[in-house]
């Protein structure tokens, strides 16, 4: 039985950039090791830490707006390459800047110019194929990044017990990579979104259905998020668990997401959105709320393994909404406003989970997170309960 069936006969321009994506994603292991090098290279401490990724979120909060409004404008593909070019740049002059402020400056810089990369990336998915092949791309792209973040963060916690000054020139050098695979083997393409980004911005920002749908997911966002703060903290400092621990925790998810996520998504294909958004968050909520009992590897990897299930059925269902009520001539606006939404949460949740890590301890922080995913499990339930045609895998990934 073939978990990733339905992947054949997709464009060559599809493949390529799922080539440099898996790139890039393979060399992902700067942000999720962010607070350890924060307080281990820069002595900070956990709060300040934290901080960090309320800049790096300020900074992803403008960009995703600013990378759809660019997409629209001026075409996706010069918004990827000029994301990839000069994130590449930035992560390999990271590691030499010893002043914590000016290294979180650098940090809000370098969200600047990488998250205009994923309103860019949807956007230009949706553009390659037709209608009945879109699923099929978005699947492949998400394999892409999975298949990458197996290995990245993995390799990342290895690289971090000898040089933690090497994550950011490994991260870097393969973002560069990534860029020159765009260079060389996609073609550009005629652009055909509407010229005017700003009237379609304006115009998404006052569609209810979106609105209301951007409110319902923050919550459960928050509590995605708590892998890159408080958790590393909780298993390192708290549990003294080795960094090498907590790489191989994305090396679990992501191979569960590979392997399973196409099949899933194809099984739940012909379910209502609400039913797929509030199943997702629930399991979000199970999973990091049980975080509160594990204190050994075994108990940990449960966790994951709950919260991994959620992520397989959330974040398609929710792409797969946001593509289902954006006009295709604002695409590049709807995405924005997505992504701008895991911005917000970024900027707050790494932040917020390590305040209350610190200040109250792992008894109040991950019950409050469970909580937290309850809340989006049931306002998610009552969003677009017109149930979908079972026409394919996976919608875009995030």
């Amino acid at each position: 039985m073939n978990p990733w069936r339905g992947l054949g006969g997709l464009p060559r321009d599809v493949w390529a950039l799922s080539t440099a994506t898996f790139i890039n994603r393979a060399g992902t292991m700067a942000l999720p090791f962010l607070a350890l090098y924060l307080m281990k290279q820069m002595g900070l401490g956990a709060v300040q830490a934290g901080q960090g990724f309320i800049v790096y979120g300020l900074g992803a909060m403008i960009a995703a707006p600013a990378g759809g409004w660019l997409a629209d404008r001026l075409g996706p593909l010069k918004v990827m390459r000029a994301s990839l070019l000069l994130s590449g740049l930035l992560m390999l002059v990271l590691p030499l800047v010893r002043s914590p402020r000016s290294f979180l400056l650098l940090i809000g810089l370098w969200a600047l110019v990488s998250e205009g990369f994923r309103p860019a990336s949807m956007s230009i998915l949706t553009d390659l194929a037709p209608p009945e092949l879109r699923k099929a791309v978005f699947s492949l792209n998400r394999l892409a990044i999975n298949l990458g973040m197996s290995l990245g963060p993995a390799l990342g916690g290895f690289i971090a017990t000898r040089s933690y000054h090497g994550l950011f020139w490994v991260d870097g050098a393969t973002t560069l990579a990534a860029w020159v695979v765009l260079m060389v083997m996609v073609r550009p393409r005629p652009h055909q979104h509407e010229a005017s980004g700003g009237p379609a911005l304006l115009s998404a920002l006052r569609d209810p259905a979106l609105g209301c749908f951007l409110l319902a997911i923050i919550p459960v966002v928050v509590v995605f998020f708590q892998h890159e703060g408080p958790m590393p903290i909780y298993l390192v400092r708290d549990l003294r668990l080795p960094e090498s621990f907590y790489g191989s925790l994305f090396t679990i998810n992501t191979v569960l997401i590979v392997l399973l996520e196409v099949r899933l998504n194809l099984a739940t294909a012909h379910w209502p959105h609400g039913r797929t958004l509030m199943l997702g968050s629930l399991l979000y909520a199970i999973g990091f709320g049980a975080m509160v009992a594990a204190r050994t590897p075994a108990a940990i990897i449960a966790t994951v393994l709950i919260w991994t299930f959620g992520e397989m059925i959330l974040f398609p269902g929710m792409a797969d909404y946001v593509a289902s009520i954006a006009p295709s001539h604002r695409r590049g606006a709807y995405m924005g406003l997505f992504t701008l939404t895991f911005g917000a949460a970024f900027s707050f949740g790494p932040w917020l989970g390590t305040w209350l890590l610190d200040a109250y301890g792992s008894r109040v922080l991950w019950p409050f997170m469970g909580g937290l995913g309850l809340v989006s499990a049931l306002a998610l339930a009552r969003i677009g309960s017109s149930p979908r045609a079972p026409t394919g895998p996976a919608g875009p990934p995030v």
